[in-house]
């Protein structure tokens, strides 16, 4: 165990590193221009000139990025240009509020997805699961403004049960959490329904049916704990997701997470923070998948990582 998470987490530099050397090199050379959106519209050619020296934007991109990269070991992520406020600073006042938010999100995913699915899974080709899988594709299909706009309207204008927006407080967290809940939980309940199907099929379980084992044990028992392995995968995918890239039911929500901030960063092309954030976001995928394979053995003592 140890050898594998020491081989992992030498990948995850490698990794990291590739992500930074590539978004690094793709906002270096964007037809935008950094220097202009900082000095402003009506500030004259030399003012811009002005700006890009002390910005240290007329470096050639090698040395931007090894000044860049000299810094990020030492845990600093930059200034942002417009904000004038160090990165980390920034993105560590967003950083309870993502987390919180995919907490919730996650827990609904895996409420809506694995119930639906398991459900269908159990009773494929009835009438039950052609609905379940219908719901399930509706959930997938509809885009996330309008199950957030739609949930807005019924539970916090017309029945007044949930606040329209904000943050700070459990009910504030609820629709934003059902809404990405949904949206996700359609692909956790294909993906559980599929993998029970598999496991149906295994000769474990026509032994415990053999065995007279009541449904209810060879369902919690064999069945779910095997099926339960791609769900884990997903987990570990959906762990960076949520940390910036649901900047569309943050701003129906209100929601003061990292994915406002990215695109508050990207429309005035602030190149430090949009660093940062992906940095972030490629620390939390690498760091899901990492979790999410140390937890499989866990579930399925056939697994052995070397």
């Amino acid at each position: 165990m140890p050898t594998y998470i020491a081989r992992r987490l030498v990948q995850a530099l490698l990794i990291l590193l590739g992500v930074s050397i590539i978004t690094f090199v793709l906002l270096y050379f964007l037809p935008a221009d950094p220097a202009r959106m900082v000095a402003g519209r009506t500030a004259s050619k030399a003012q811009v000139e002005l700006v890009r020296m002390q910005l240290g934007l007329d470096l050639p991109v090698w040395e931007q990025y090894g000044r860049y990269l000299w810094n990020l070991l030492q845990g600093d992520l930059g200034r942002s240009y417009l904000q004038r406020t160090e990165v980390t600073t920034l993105i560590g006042a967003r950083l309870p509020a993502s987390l919180l938010l995919m907490l919730g999100a996650i827990t609904c995913e895996l409420l809506i997805g694995v119930t639906l699915g398991a459900m269908a899974g159990l009773r494929r080709g009835s009438a039950a699961d052609q609905t379940l899988m219908v719901a399930a594709l509706v959930f997938v299909s509809t885009p996330q403004f309008v199950t957030a706009l739609t949930l807005l309207y019924i539970f916090a204008y017309w029945l007044g049960w949930f606040p329209i927006g904000g943050y700070g407080q459990f009910t504030h967290l609820v629709l934003p959490s059902i809404t990405l809940g949904l949206l996700g939980g359609g692909w956790y309940a294909r993906v559980t329904r599929s993998s029970v199907i598999e496991v149906l099929r295994q000769d474990f379980i026509r032994t415990a049916r053999a065995k007279g084992l009541d449904r209810w044990r060879i369902v919690s028992v064999h069945i779910l704990p095997n099926a339960a392995l791609p769900v884990i995968a997903m987990i570990g995918i959906d762990v960076g997701y949520f940390m910036s890239s649901i900047v569309i039911v943050e701003s129906v929500f209100g929601w003061p997470g990292i994915g406002q901030l990215t695109w508050q960063a990207i429309q005035q092309i602030d190149i430090p923070i949009i660093m940062g954030v992906t940095l972030v976001s490629a620390c939390a995928y690498v760091l899901g998948n990492l979790l999410a394979d140390l937890v499989s053995p866990l579930i399925d003592p056939r697994i052995k990582l070397r």
